[in-house]
């Protein structure tokens, strides 16, 4: 039986030898949304998980920050962090994939990098006055990246061209950003202006109750497509993110559903190669835009 379009284009991609950087904004969203596809390529190709915001900082918190430490049973942002990235990194390595955190602070705990004059005294007592995103459900999870965080943008720009260097040759997998969380937002502009091939994956579990951004999908030509494969071993390799998956998933049942990927019409018929040759000029490229997920 022939293979449908996204295994064909992932078998070819993956009969290419080409380098897949998956770009995960948190410290769990690539196995969440891509488990499956991590399991099959993993052991087929070079594959690195990229994981971006991998910091928490020190005291004091905002409401929100202490909200979430509350949910996860934790005390101290740092020490959670910790372990978060050892989970990570267990879960990775049943995956046969290359792992490197680059130790961004999360969006939760970000703050401004130059504080607000007069300020400084007022932050000890409202942290939220001294924070990029101030509030989760306000800031953090509106779909918008704050003018505080382009030094941030860079950051994650620049970790693409050193973890894939050159702009052809290569295949970026990068949040599609359903949920809106603003580290998935830069996640995402780091990778549709990188200038390399792009496959967004849909974020999970926040898009069993969310929906992409209909205006970004129809303006670069984004077509949906599931991936099936190694769905058996997800719901296992997330729950080995012990800190988080209670918060998750709070009636403990981590659903099955397939994982949804979307290519751009020519990437699916043209996929990534060391020998590829450019193909004539047809008119302008489209620039790419914007959107997040939960830490």
């Amino acid at each position: 039986m022939a293979d449908d379009p996204l295994t064909g284009f992932v078998r070819t991609v993956v009969g290419s030898d080409v380098p897949i950087l998956v770009l995960s904004p948190h410290l769990d969203d690539a196995v969440l949304s891509c488990g499956g596809l991590l399991g099959w390529a993993g052991r087929r190709a070079p594959v690195t998980v990229a994981t971006l915001f991998t910091e928490a900082a020190p005291p004091p918190y905002t409401l929100s920050a202490r909200q979430y430490l509350k949910q996860t049973g934790a005390g101290d942002a740092e020490e959670l962090f910790a372990e978060r990235r050892a989970e990570d990194r267990r879960v990775l390595e049943r995956l046969d994939v290359a792992i490197r955190h680059v130790g961004l602070v999360d969006g939760l705990f970000r703050r401004l990098p130059r504080p607000r004059p007069g300020t400084g005294r007022l932050a000890r007592l409202l942290p939220e006055v001294a924070q990029v995103y101030p509030t989760y459900r306000l800031h953090l999870s509106r779909g918008r990246v704050s003018p505080h965080d382009a030094e941030t943008l860079r950051l994650v720009a620049g970790t693409v061209d050193e973890l894939l260097p050159g702009r052809s040759g290569g295949l970026l997998l990068a949040p599609l950003g359903v949920g809106g969380h603003a580290d998935h937002v830069l996640v995402r502009t780091a990778a549709e202006r990188s200038g390399r091939p792009v496959v967004y994956y849909s974020d999970f579990p926040y898009d069993q109750h969310a929906g992409p951004d209909a205006r970004f999908t129809a303006r670069n030509g984004l077509v949906a497509r599931a991936w099936e494969r190694g769905l058996d071993r997800k719901a296992e390799l997330i729950r080995g993110y012990g800190t988080q998956v209670d918060a998750l998933f709070p009636d403990g049942r981590v659903p099955r559903a397939p994982e949804v990927y979307l290519l751009p019409r020519a990437t699916a018929t043209d996929p990534p190669g060391p020998a590829r040759k450019p193909a004539p000029a047809r008119g302008s490229a489209r620039g790419v835009r914007t959107a997040g997920g939960v830490p």
